[in-house]
């Protein structure tokens, strides 16, 4: 079933997340902005966090998680074993929703409106997928590109 599929990329990504964020030199690294870089990872970070523990965890698992984007993006500094942690925790999460995700749940409609039409659970489901890899792919850029700096 797909539910078997995105939750082996799910827990592969957000593995890779942790390793990522685990890679940095320096826990300073992890919150530099820099011209047109205008998220660090770490807020990138706790945005995924944020992004997966609504979507999945509060609409489809009943979790009661209450999102606050605006802190996604305006916290600083928030030491690393916490934002570890965080995954760790979304990982739990989004595993036991999607496992109690059937067939029918997925062909359903997704329980809100979040592009301003209706689509279905599965349909919302592997745009999460993306999201997840899109930002996945600019903290390794982040990443890199400060590790090879000698600051």
């Amino acid at each position: 079933m797909y539910t078997n599929t995105l939750i082996k990329i799910f827990n592969r990504d957000l593995t890779k997340l942790k390793y990522e964020i685990e890679c940095y030199s320096t826990e300073r690294k992890l919150w530099i902005v820099d011209k047109s870089i205008t998220n660090s990872a770490g807020n990138l970070c706790l945005h995924l966090v944020g992004n997966l523990n609504h979507f999945i965890g509060a609409v489809l698992g009943n979790t009661g998680y209450l999102r606050q984007r605006n802190l996604e993006f305006s916290l600083k500094d928030v030491p690393r074993r916490e934002l570890l942690k965080q995954i760790d925790d979304t990982i739990l999460v989004v595993t036991e929703t999607l496992i109690q995700l059937s067939s029918a749940d997925l062909d359903g409609l997704y329980p809100i409106e979040v592009f301003k039409e209706p689509m279905t659970t599965e349909y919302f489901l592997t745009h999460l997928v993306h999201h997840l890899a899109y930002h996945l792919g600019q903290i390794n850029y982040h990443r890199r590109l400060l590790d090879a700096s000698n600051d």
